[in-house]
């Protein structure tokens, strides 16, 4: 079963930003791990049921839950899709496999501990992959994406939940008040969607807020029938 990198790469936009290589990530996790669903759970569950929803309207059966945490969406996803999920950290990916076998999930493949800069699956393992809270807190978002595209098979889909800073407004206040919780799971509130992909080169289907007020968006776009070598080569 799968643990994805939820690795924290945090460079702060135009203020000294702390970088957590991976141990360090694996030890925040460890500590969060036994109270994250009551922390983290109620906060962040409108974006995932919205992601979640999202991934059961498509079709192709094999799904990758890209930081899987402590699997608060495996229950949800349909029974015939086949779900693996991956997560850098081995305390959070136990809760998951607790969870599956508490609710009796067969339908979930695997959960794995894994990077997800570096994933060990062939291209085109997956007909849909999905990220929920996960692209801010890992070193190179852009690796990231890259990688999700390439397990991805060609026409696939990738998903993005996740918090996008805004440029003002009342959500830029929220933002302000949230950012130090936010920084302690291991989030910078000032990531932005030029952070995970070039607008210029990449078609997004659509941009949904969630609910409350816009915290937190879901991204979907369809993966290109080839892949770009830029974006490969990332």
């Amino acid at each position: 079963m799968t643990d994805i990198g939820l690795a924290k790469g945090a460079e702060e936009r135009g203020h000294a930003r702390a970088t957590l290589d991976a141990d360090s990530v694996r030890e925040a996790y460890r500590r969060w791990a036994g109270v994250y669903d009551v922390v983290f759970g109620g906060v962040s569950g409108f974006g995932r049921r919205r992601a979640v929803a999202a991934v059961n309207r498509l079709g192709g059966p094999r799904v990758l839950e890209v930081g899987v945490g402590t699997g608060l969406a495996l229950p949800h996803y349909r029974r015939d899709h086949q779900v693996v999920g991956i997560d850098l950290s081995r305390d959070m990916l136990e809760k998951a496999r607790e969870r599956v076998a508490t609710e009796k999930l067969a339908n979930v493949r695997g959960l794995v501990e894994m990077n997800a800069e570096d994933m060990a699956f062939a291209d085109g393992s997956f007909d849909i992959a999905v990220a929920m809270f996960t692209a801010s807190v890992v070193p190179d978002a852009k690796r990231l994406f890259a990688e999700m595209s390439r397990v991805v098979r060609p026409g696939g889909h990738l998903l993005f939940v996740n918090h996008f800073a805004a440029e003002g407004g009342p959500r830029w206040w929220i933002e302000r008040a949230m950012a130090p919780l936010a920084r302690r799971l291991g989030w910078h509130p000032d990531f932005a969607l030029r952070d995970l992909f070039s607008p210029e080169t990449t078609t997004v289907e659509s941009i949904e807020p969630c609910p409350p007020v816009g915290i937190f968006t879901l991204v979907q776009m369809r993966n290109p029938a080839e892949q770009p070598s830029a974006l490969a080569a990332a």
